[in-house]
């Protein structure tokens, strides 16, 4: 009955057909009437009301007018045409632009040149006089009067779309039909439970509203019911694929807490442990010791103490007789993590390998040989430890830094290095929003280090335009005098752009001659310098031989160099916040103050100037994060993401964090007390769980 409703096939409705459900399905995805009832409207305007032309200005953000053509033209050449009309009421005259589909429109509008037309658009100014591009416009019609609604539903729609008569009235027609047809014909997917504790409209009732608003308040009510609907399967979905994980995959046990953790911790531990990182590292314990496998994501800003919890993680595993690994994205900051833990290690004699594309043969067999006879105990490397060949003894940690680096696939690889599968830490120090975090890791445990080192002084964050250099050099000069080091980071977002590469290089030069020889050495790292060079660039800066460093964005993760304490960004604007707070955790390491100079061109936009506004805020790296995803949305912010997680129809993980707790809160309610969805009153959520559940590959025990 109801699904078979659902599930017609498009082009079975009244005036669709072929040709348009062809466009529908390629433009649109929508196949059958619920992906049409499920193709939501991205905003709502007053169609109710009518400016006349001398009323309008541009800080409207559209308007609606009622007049007639008095002229049309087509400027241009065949291969780049546009097509004008003057539009005119009794007030004035203004004119209408379509740079494409030009003969579309003028067949549109030449039948009904002498009647009246409803335009709608924003309007702008151009060459003194105001002017409206892409309008939507149709002739004046009963329907198009009496039945304009004070809520009139916007949908997104594109060129081929319109040419088939499909923008958004075209699309708002097809939405008229299919709900007359809607006669009981929508299955709950909630349970009488759900619906009566939040006072949620039924799913049929929401899908109407949704598309013809009685008011406002009923389009609120519609909204938060769909939003809801949506967010709850989300939770859903991945807190039983972390039940089944916690019941599927058994854990190695360890029990013992011994001498590798306790003299470490006793007589090694080079500073006191925040009590964020004990706590962390208490959660960990419990995690290892259960007898279910750890599957932890761990969080915390730049120079927050991540790896020293690793560390501490990594020794509890030699305690009970196992080997552990850690991965990092890059040979640097592989290089790194080595030198780090095999120096804080030196006194308890234990054997660290490291292991990466630059590792040579010889060596390379000798590690695999310890690795096997379980005579390496720790092993550091990049995704040269993904590789088949790389066997260990007895694997019962990997840890896994700047997960967002791997994708799922890669990160799969590590859980077949055992028979059974071993405890995963996955460390991340790009902090991502609660509500981000919980939709993408909802089936993790998820542990903050909120609190940063005592002592550690916060960097002092500037923004200057490009006029400013000359104040910024004379700064440069005043730390370099006072024994400091200095980053100069530019944007390289692809490495074959020459323009990058361009600025990269015409920065270094003009450095150069600010700074020149022999009191002042400069250094050069980029993505296209050979890795023998890059590593001979980076080890002098890192041994004051160098005191700036000109770089792209190869060292936003890796390089600790304590006495860096000046990080100049150059065209910051190109760069998103979560990249910048990056760059700017490369200084800070030392006991100094340290600086962070964003760098900009004078040509801001809104989102630029906001971005710079909220670095020289703050320091906090979750509040920066919120901020980033208002500005950029999810996107793809975990690497290779859980397939489908984010596909989100009408839920914004930047707005609904509230509706998103409740969804999450009664998920597990359900699930504590119906893990299987057995029970007669969650019959609704248990078939539409079995519906939407189809995801052929299953990320479900990856982290």
């Amino acid at each position: 009955m109801s699904s078979t409703f659902l599930n017609t096939p498009i082009e079975y409705l009244k005036n669709v057909g072929p040709q348009k459900a062809e466009v529908l399905k390629k433009e649109l995805h929508i196949f059958r009437y619920s992906d049409l009832l499920t193709f939501y409207p991205f905003r709502y305007v007053d169609r109710t009301k009518f400016y006349k032309i001398k009323d309008i200005n541009e800080d409207l953000p559209y308007v609606q007018l009622r007049g007639r053509i008095v002229n049309t033209k087509t400027i241009g050449t065949k291969r780049s045409q546009r097509f004008v009309a003057t539009f005119a009421d009794e007030t004035g005259k203004l004119e209408l632009v379509w740079f494409q589909g030009a003969k579309w429109i003028a067949e549109k509008i030449k039948p009904h040149f002498s009647h009246e037309f409803i335009v709608f658009g924003k309007p702008t100014i151009f060459g003194g006089h105001f002017n409206i591009s892409h309008p939507e416009i149709e002739p004046v019609s009963e329907e198009n009067t009496t039945l304009a609604s004070a809520l009139q539903a916007v949908y997104n729609s594109t060129e081929k779309l319109k040419t088939k008569g499909l923008d958004t009235r075209g699309i708002a027609r097809l939405q008229k039909t299919v709900c007359s047809l809607i006669r009981n014909n929508i299955p709950e997917t909630l349970s009488k439970t759900i619906l009566e504790r939040f006072h949620l409209l039924s799913r049929e009732e929401a899908l109407k509203q949704i598309h013809f608003p009685q008011n406002q308040e009923m389009l609120k009510k519609a909204e938060f019911r769909l939003k809801f609907e949506e967010l709850f399967f989300i939770q859903l979905k991945l807190l039983k694929q972390k039940n089944t994980r916690e019941k599927t995959n058994k854990g190695f046990v360890f029990s013992i807490v011994g001498d590798y953790f306790n003299n470490f911790y006793s007589s090694y531990l080079p500073f006191e442990l925040t009590n964020a990182q004990k706590r962390v590292i208490k959660e960990i314990r419990l995690d290892m010791g259960s007898g279910k496998q750890m599957n932890r994501l761990l969080q915390g800003d730049v120079g927050s103490g991540k790896t020293m919890v690793a560390l501490m993680s990594i020794l509890i595993a030699l305690d009970n007789g196992f080997q552990a690994c850690l991965m990092a994205p890059t040979e640097i900051l592989a290089h790194q993590h080595f030198e780090t833990i095999a120096d804080l290690l030196k006194p308890l004699h234990i054997t660290i390998g490291l292991l990466t594309g630059s590792t040579k043969a010889k060596e390379r067999r000798q590690i695999h040989e310890q690795l096997q006879n379980g005579e390496m105990q720790i092993l550091i490397g990049t995704h040269a430890l993904l590789e088949d060949v790389v066997q260990f003894k007895n694997i019962g940690l990997v840890v896994i830094d700047e997960q967002h680096r791997f994708g799922v696939a890669q990160r799969a690889k590590m859980w077949d290095k055992n028979t059974q599968s071993p405890h995963m830490l996955i460390m991340s120090a790009t902090p991502i929003p609660r509500t981000l975090a919980m939709t993408l890791y909802g089936d993790l445990d998820v542990s903050i280090i909120d609190e940063l080192p005592p002592g550690r002084k916060a960097i002092q964050t500037v923004h200057r335009f490009d006029s400013h250099r000359d104040r910024v050099f004379g700064f440069m000069r005043e730390q370099i005098a006072a024994g400091r080091q200095i980053y100069v980071v530019y944007p390289l977002i692809k490495e074959s752009e020459k323009m990058d590469y361009k600025d990269l290089m015409d920065g270094y030069e003009s450095i150069s001659r600010a700074f020149p020889l022999p009191q002042y050495n400069v250094s050069i790292v980029h993505g296209q310098m050979k890795s023998d060079a890059k590593e001979y660039e980076m080890q002098r800066f890192v041994r004051g031989e160098t005191n700036i460093m000109v770089a792209t964005t190869v060292i936003e993760v890796g390089v600790n160099v304590s006495n860096a304490s000046v990080m100049v960004i150059e065209s910051a604007e190109r760069f998103g916040l979560s990249q910048l707070h990056q760059l700017r955790g490369r200084v800070g390491r030392g006991a100094e103050q340290s600086y962070c100079i964003l760098m900009t061109s004078y040509k801001l936009g809104s989102e630029g100037r906001l971005r710079m506004e909220t670095m020289c805020r703050t320091n906090d790296g979750f509040e920066i994060a919120d901020v980033d995803l208002k500005l950029r949305g999810p996107g793809d912010m975990s690497g290779t993401m859980q397939s489908g997680v984010l596909d989100l129809n009408i839920a914004d993980l930047a707005k609904d964090s509230q509706i998103l707790h409740s969804a999450r809160n009664i998920a597990i309610e359900i699930l504590t007390e119906d893990p299987n969805l057995e029970k007669i009153e969650n019959a609704n959520i248990a078939y539409q769980f079995a519906l939407s559940n189809t995801d052929k590959t299953n990320w479900s025990r990856i982290s």
